[in-house]
């Protein structure tokens, strides 16, 4: 807890679901104070005591609406699924403002979700940036990332791409990727969230010829 990074706050929205939680326990079990949202707050709440009963002792995780959530904390992640994107970032539009929005939606369309299906603004990243305007920056992270990953505390093989609106964004997510106990790289422009958000579709596309539920990624080539 010495590194100030560690001393922010981070809320999940849609920290109820599958994913939400794999990052919020991964993050709690780091040392942040995670906040769960949803849009109900008693399923939230739930949620937060499920993950602390995975913790144990020491961990600081608090369930509530996705509104309150986001303006405790000091980053937002957004794990939401791709229908409820919109309404969510519209509904928490100003508790965003002046911070960092790490957005880890896909745009799934079923039922072809192993077919890529970009939105008319390129993907969800750059969707979210058009909805929240210039008040806050905007990352992609953690789409090619399995839940079982994140849930099991074993170490993770698996890279995580992180594209975003700044360098100054983009590196503070990938303290938050490095603290979910993950490789992050810089993958540069929100732009790039394209192929990023595209390569979801690639991998369950592969899980499901291969008779698999967590490929992922892994960059080679370099070393950090």
């Amino acid at each position: 807890m010495t590194d100030s990074h560690l001393l922010l706050s981070i809320a999940v929205l849609g920290g109820t679901g599958k994913e939400g939680k794999g990052l919020a326990y991964r993050w709690a079990k780091a040392g942040y104070h995670v906040h769960i949202g949803s849009r109900d707050a008693e399923k939230a709440k739930a949620a937060a005591q499920e993950i602390k009963d995975m913790l144990g002792e020491g961990g600081s995780v608090e369930g509530m609406g996705n509104l309150e959530a986001a303006r405790q904390a000091n980053i937002i992640v957004l794990t939401v699924p791709y229908s409820a994107h919109r309404s969510t970032l519209e509904a928490v539009k100003d508790e965003i403002k002046g911070k960092i929005l790490v957005d880890v939606t896909v745009p799934l369309v079923p039922p072809k979700v192993a077919t890529v299906q970009m939105p008319a603004a390129g993907s969800a990243a750059q969707e979210a940036k058009e909805i929240l305007g210039d008040g806050a920056q905007v990352c992609a992270a953690f789409q090619n990332i399995s839940h079982e990953h994140l849930l099991d505390n074993a170490d993770v093989e698996c890279d995580v791409l992180v594209a975003g609106t700044s360098k100054e964004a983009r590196a503070e997510t990938i303290k938050l990727v490095e603290a979910a106990g993950l490789t992050g790289w810089d993958a540069g422009v929100i732009e790039n969230s394209v192929v990023i958000e595209g390569m979801t579709s690639v991998l369950i596309g592969i899980n499901k010829k291969y008779g698999s539920t967590h490929a992922g990624i892994k960059i080679t080539g370099v070393s950090k």
